[in-house]
């Protein structure tokens, strides 16, 4: 994704005349001399041009994989403390989106088919890995589909389909085990809640052919269509009800962010002025926080609870970050230092995601085991632990998801057709060796 742009005049310089002069008429005309000059032979050859340096090989752009982890960082920051005004300060599912459409427009330069499967195929085994785990948690808990009331008898068993291949929405218990027990009662909610990213992903994947397709014939149109969808759909004027009013609201707040992903793949940010796109960007999300002050839901200033402010807010946020995208091709300066990091965080990008949460919870019953030490029996220990419980579970958090990606993130590996890996950070023992060629002994 990297799109490199040569520097140089682009044409031969004008020939030019002593001190630097050029020489009246036509470029490559020899002028006419006031006197005639014998002309000398030089032993020496007139030098060789240098040769024009190589072009550098299309790679990944690592201004949009730190994009990418920066993005992730936030989802698992907000998910923790659950800060209403990190989804202002970084949208982080429209640029996670808008990255992905990027990706999808490069490679459906290839058949459509395959790049559909591909995409699928990548998908789904990671998916299947984590719903095996939380699928046995609630059974173990006592969950039964045919009789959870939220879902229905017969639609609780097909809803499981929802676990394989994510078209719809998956079912869930809101309350199962005991609130007394290591996990609080809610915990499949907010473990399974995050999987309705997946549903969206593969609804944009499949449609990105055609969305592709009219982008090209029509590209203001179908870049601005899901806004004015989102205005329709999200904002009560027409109600669909259910997890396809759901399905339906998320692909339109995220379908015009996916579409600048686009955008950016076939240069159409490029082609308009700086301070044009800044300008109407700017215009757009004023009108998402306009809209967000008249409109707040439950948690106030939280985005996702108010879909029109997160369509035009991410809509600008994105063309902003685009705008400026610098086509890295090594992290500069002192981000170097986080590149193993931000390698890393793309190559597990999908098990990260899938589990940070259930693992957020995870870290409750392990710091309950600190207020069994000896130590921690006063109040003022105990105090001290209750006033800080939040700041030692995100603390916790990040080596637990390590954790994950040692023992289950090898799967992203299989999906994608590669030699699994444990810990892929871009060091030199991941890096596959070159093959072919002669060794000198």
């Amino acid at each position: 994704m990297t799109h490199g742009y040569t520097t140089g005049t682009g044409t031969s310089p004008e020939p030019t005349g002593p001190y630097g002069t050029p020489y009246p008429g036509n470029a490559g005309v020899a002028p006419e001399t006031p006197y005639p000059v014998p002309q000398q032979r030089t032993t020496e050859p007139a030098p060789e041009p240098e040769p024009a340096p190589a072009p550098k090989k299309p790679g990944r752009d690592r201004y949009l994989d730190l994009l990418r982890s920066i993005a992730l960082v936030r989802v698992v920051v907000y998910h923790l403390f659950g800060w209403a005004w990190l989804t202002v300060l970084f949208p982080s599912m429209g640029v996670m989106f808008a990255l992905a459409g990027s990706l999808m427009a490069r490679s459906l330069k290839r058949p459509a088919l395959g790049v559909i499967r591909s995409r699928v195929r990548r998908l789904l085994p990671p998916m299947w890995a984590f719903a095996a785990v939380v699928l046995t948690m609630m059974f173990v808990n006592g969950w039964n589909p045919a009789e959870d009331p939220d879902h229905g008898d017969t639609w609780g068993l097909i809803g499981l389909f929802n676990y394989i291949v994510p078209i719809g929405a998956p079912p869930y218990p809101w309350h199962v085990g005991s609130p007394s027990g290591l996990l609080e009662d809610t915990w499949a909610v907010q473990a399974a809640g995050v999987l309705w990213y997946l549903r969206a992903y593969l609804w944009f994947v499949l449609a990105s052919p055609l969305l592709l397709w009219l982008f090209r014939k029509a590209p203001w149109p179908t870049l601005l269509a899901p806004l004015g969808l989102t205005a329709i759909v999200g904002t009560g004027v027409v109600t669909i009800p259910g997890e396809t009013g759901n399905a339906v609201t998320d692909f339109a707040v995220y379908g015009s962010c996916w579409v600048l992903g686009f955008a950016h793949h076939e240069g159409l940010l490029k082609r308009i002025p700086r301070y044009v796109s800044v300008s109407c960007a700017s215009l757009v999300m004023a009108f998402g926080l306009w809209w967000a002050s008249n409109h707040l839901g439950p948690d106030g200033w939280d985005l996702n609870d108010i879909p029109l402010a997160q369509a035009t807010w991410s809509f600008g946020f994105v063309v902003i970050l685009l705008q400026y995208s610098p086509s890295w091709q090594e992290l500069p300066g002192r981000l170097a230092k986080w590149d193993k990091l931000v390698t890393l965080s793309n190559n597990r990008a999908v098990t990260i995601y899938l589990w940070h949460n259930l693992l957020i919870m995870a870290t409750v019953p392990i710091i309950d085991l600190a207020y069994r030490l000896p130590f921690m029996q006063s109040e003022r220990a105990m105090a001290a632990l209750d006033s800080a419980y939040t700041l030692w579970m995100f603390a916790l958090v990040w080596p637990l998801i390590g954790l994950a990606v040692l023992a289950v993130g090898w799967v992203e590996d299989l999906a994608a057709k590669r030699k699994p890996r444990l810990w892929p950070n871009g060091s030199k023992s991941e890096r596959p060796r070159p093959s072919g060629g002669t060794r000198r002994g």
